[in-house]
């Protein structure tokens, strides 16, 4: 027996969330020289937690800057979590590499 080629069709397909809440805003922006690391740091700890993040960079060219952006929806958790990276420390990161390591 056939099925209907419309009953297997996700509902969803297709759908593009347009929402405002996705729009992508600035988290981090610099034209420092160590900008690239700071950048680059900013988006392992938004990777650990599972935020999506955008660098943008200009390759070849790193005065023109770096830039961290996150979503709209993200944006407070994103702060919280670097705020919180910021005041422990960088004694904290090297700890918390040992203990993923199984030191």
């Amino acid at each position: 027996m056939a099925q209907d080629p419309e009953e297997d069709r996700n509902p969803r397909e297709g759908f593009v969330d347009t929402s405002s809440e996705l729009d992508m805003v600035t988290l981090y922006s610099s034209e420092t020289g160590g900008s690239e690391i700071e950048a680059d740091i900013i988006r392992g700890i938004l990777d650990s937690y599972g935020i999506p993040c955008l660098v943008s960079r200009a390759m070849g060219y790193p005065s023109l800057g770096f830039l961290v952006q996150v979503h709209r929806q993200n944006v407070s958790e994103a702060t919280r979590l670097l705020e919180e990276a910021r005041a422990a420390g960088p004694a904290a990161a090297i700890e918390a590499e040992r203990e993923s390591e199984g030191w």
